[in-house]
């Protein structure tokens, strides 16, 4: 590319113009492909095989369990060793993970047992990938085309979503008659994961600022230290977490489409593509027109948008309401993800940015997991309608806390790299406390 415009990208697609940013790009996306249609299938294998909603909630706990006991190592390892290695490590145990679930399947050897190690397994890996995610993209890109990286980076994932869960669900319908759709599943995942394993291979980092610092309990606990000295920062992590906790309404579909909406697995696939559809219209926006101003309460206002969607998801009877209220929850994910990435990603120094990732990652990632649990819990216990309902209710009720609790947080107003790195980064030690903070 020679012109001015072509180095800068073309409009909306300014990211794409580094070439590290653009295979990390294709990688993710593959990589998050792979994860649905594991996610997916295994949902389905496993409710088929014991029809318990607990079952359901369990999945979830073992993708949970790493993050919780690993969370403050993986920070430190993403902020000590090279982040394009981790990353290529973590989708190989991820492809090998896939390549067990067919070998399973393969041999009908389908076990409850088997299926959560490889899902332990599975989480592991992820343990260690949240943080490289939530930590790499500022090295990919120019500051000025940073904020179309966060947009195309979660568009990527939704795009994903999309094809993962309705493939999945076609081609287990497919399969049924053989007995070998969900094996064909995981036989395509292997695949993807695959081709992302050799698209990280290509990527580099040499802005990486390498931590030397010796490993102490301050230093593994400088990322929650640093979150816990920006008020915005914790306000906009801690909104998720319990947003995303209540409103893990994803988990009970596969009940919503067997013994409630009767649409099998082809709408069961459908149902998870539109929560991903309307995320994928939302990142595209995004985009073209990214949120430049009033950040802070779009956040808070994405957050009620979500938790009412998901309350009129769970009194829904009618497969395309079911559907409508799905792609809100979407559109309004995206929308919290973006202003929260951006906060975490540019007020963060990069020589911490793996462990601020990482406790973020615990915090929000794995609270998608934790949340499928509590899910699966309450609606073990109530059932899943009232389970829905009232995990939408509380949604809505932390996103109102949070906005009374947390002034600064609402009035967060610009995304400009520039002016979040002036106005809340500020000056930190190398344990990440923050010195104007420690001064008094």
């Amino acid at each position: 590319m020679t012109t001015a415009s072509a180095r800068h990208g073309r409009k909306g697609f300014e990211a794409f113009a580094d070439r590290d940013f653009a295979l990390y790009w294709w990688a993710r996306m593959c990589a998050s492909l792979g994860t649905e249609m594991m996610t997916t299938t295994v949902g389905w294998q496993v409710y088929k095989l014991t029809g318990q909603a607990l079952d359901l909630g369990l999945i979830g706990l073992a993708q949970f369990a790493p993050f919780g006991v690993l969370f403050l190592v993986t920070g430190m390892v993403a902020d000590r060793v090279s982040r394009t290695k981790i990353l290529s490590c973590c989708i190989a145990t991820q492809a090998l993970t896939a390549s067990g679930f067919l070998a399973m399947t393969a041999t009908g050897h389908v076990q409850l047992p088997f299926i959560f190690g490889l899902l332990v397994l599975f989480g592991v890996a992820r343990s260690f990938l949240t943080p490289v995610q939530q930590s790499i993209v500022p090295l990919l890109v120019r500051s000025n085309a940073f904020p179309n990286a966060i947009a195309w980076n979660n568009m990527g994932g939704k795009m994903s979503r999309i094809v993962g869960p309705a493939g999945a669900g076609m081609m287990i319908a497919l399969g049924d008659k053989s007995g070998w759709g969900e094996g064909l599943v995981y036989g395509t995942n292997t695949v993807v994961l695959a081709t992302a394993l050799i698209l990280t291979l290509f990527i580099r980092t040499p802005g990486q600022i390498i931590s030397k610092e010796p490993v102490s309990v301050s230093s593994l606990l400088a990322g929650l230290r640093f979150i816990g000295t920006r008020k915005v920062l914790l306000g906009a992590t801690l909104m998720d977490l319990f947003g995303v906790l209540f409103g893990g309404a994803v988990a009970l579909l596969p009940i919503y489409a067997k013994d409630i909406l009767h649409v099998g697995p082809e709408g069961f696939g459908l149902l998870r593509a539109s929560l991903m559809a309307g995320a994928f219209v939302s990142g595209l926006t995004l985009t073209r027109i990214p949120v430049t101003r009033n950040a802070g309460v779009a956040l808070l206002g994405a957050a009620a948008v979500f938790g009412f969607a998901v309350m009129v998801f769970g009194v829904s009877t009618w497969f395309w309401l079911s559907v409508v209220a799905l792609a809100v929850m979407g559109a309004a994910d995206v929308v919290s993800v973006f202003v929260r990435h951006t906060l975490a990603q540019l007020i963060t120094p990069d020589e911490m940015r793996g462990r601020v990732g990482a406790a973020v990652g615990v915090m929000i990632g794995a609270s998608n997991e934790l949340g499928e649990f509590e899910s699966g819990v309450t609606a073990h216990w109530w059932g899943a309608v009232p389970a829905v309902i009232v995990g939408g209710a509380l949604t809505i009720g932390v996103a109102t806390v949070c906005a009374l609790a947390c002034p600064a947080l609402r009035k967060v107003d610009s995304l400009n790299p520039d002016d979040l790195v002036q106005r809340y980064r500020g000056p930190h030690d190398r344990h990440g406390r923050h010195l104007e903070a420690l001064r008094g």
